[in-house]
């Protein structure tokens, strides 16, 4: 009798970016597993993972975008339905975090709602989780399970080197809370870095924008983990090319573009936008003529694999999977 492979892996694509989990199977050499996530008439969602996952390391996609709420639901389910179908352990692949900005309590009687996802994700029966560009990497203290925190910075820095010549660019972080990633990037380019600080006058009241740093006949290279309504992006472009900037370049990791986010970028004066697939933005490129998408897959397909047969995730942080 022909006897399996014990602990072989099992991809499940949750309805959020199955173009993402498509393409790291396909880098994995595997199919996706057959699962079905619908709503009923009333909008409750049901799961039905349509094959055997007893004993199997399972590896749910599902990101966090769109119809946020619905898409966790379904994340939840579908680790409980694979929990109880005694799957050997259940990784939950969360390329964008659900609620990673409401990390603290930042003012009176408000909750810290990635605490609460956290504890969400560990009851529904998660017992890892591979995330990219946390909001706040502190996040991962939330957890009592491992949580590996990937970086979109290795891929930035290959894009980077392959479409600019250092001596032209400048590092600019739009706000002061991105400055140490920036810096990062700075240092590991060997190139100079900039920062635009925010002055409030006060509350509610639109901040004066202030350049730290000297662009002058330099193509800026704005770099910031998430790009909401994009109007900060925009408002930095500005500032830059009135300090004398050649152009500016926008390199994101989460393009949630929001609202009229897009019609706000091509009116901006950024040149080009970068951003990884972390999100589905590919029915965006039509709209944006000046988006473009950087590939995670390979990152996060080599990081399950690392993961499965227990070798170390680190090397991913500084290199690019070939």
């Amino acid at each position: 009798m022909h006897q399996r492979l014990p602990n072989s892996i099992k991809i499940l694509a949750g309805n959020s970016h199955i173009d993402l989990c498509e393409k790291i199977a396909k880098r994995l050499g595997i199919n996706i597993a057959r699962v079905g996530a619908f709503q009923y008439t009333n909008t409750e969602t049901a799961i039905a993972i349509g094959e055997s996952v007893r004993d199997e390391d399972v590896y749910i996609v599902q990101t966090g975008c769109g119809e946020i709420n619905d898409f966790l639901m379904e994340l939840l389910f579908m680790i409980n339905a694979c929990r109880t179908a005694s799957a050997r352990r259940i990784t939950a692949v969360i390329p964008n975090f659900p609620y990673a900005r409401q990390d603290k309590k930042d003012k009176s009687r408000a909750p810290i709602t990635a605490k609460l996802i956290a504890n969400l994700l560990q009851t529904a029966g998660c017992d890892h989780v591979i995330t990219m560009d946390l909001h706040a990497s502190q996040i991962q203290g939330f957890f009592r399970v491992p949580v590996d925190n990937l970086y979109a910075e290795p891929i930035v820095l290959r894009y980077i080197r392959e479409n600019f010549n250092k001596d032209d660019i400048i590092m600019v972080s739009p706000d002061a809370g991105g400055a140490k990633r920036v810096a990062s990037l700075a240092d590991k380019l060997d190139v100079q870095f900039a920062l635009i600080h925010k002055e409030r006058q006060k509350a509610n009241e639109i901040s004066r924008m202030v350049l730290v740093g000297d662009v002058k006949d330099k193509i800026c290279i704005l770099v910031d983990d998430i790009a909401d309504t994009c109007g900060t992006l925009c408002k930095a472009a500005d500032i830059l090319l009135d300090n004398g900037a050649k152009n500016v370049v926008c390199m994101v990791t989460h393009a949630i573009f929001s609202g009229n986010a897009i019609e706000r970028l091509n009116n901006s004066r950024l040149d080009r936008v970068v951003a990884t697939n972390s999100l589905p933005i590919e029915d965006k490129l039509a709209k944006c003529k000046k988006l473009e998408i950087l590939d995670i897959s390979p990152t996060l397909a080599e990081a399950i694999r690392r993961l499965h047969n227990g070798e170390s995730v680190s090397y991913l942080f500084n290199n690019v999977p070939e």
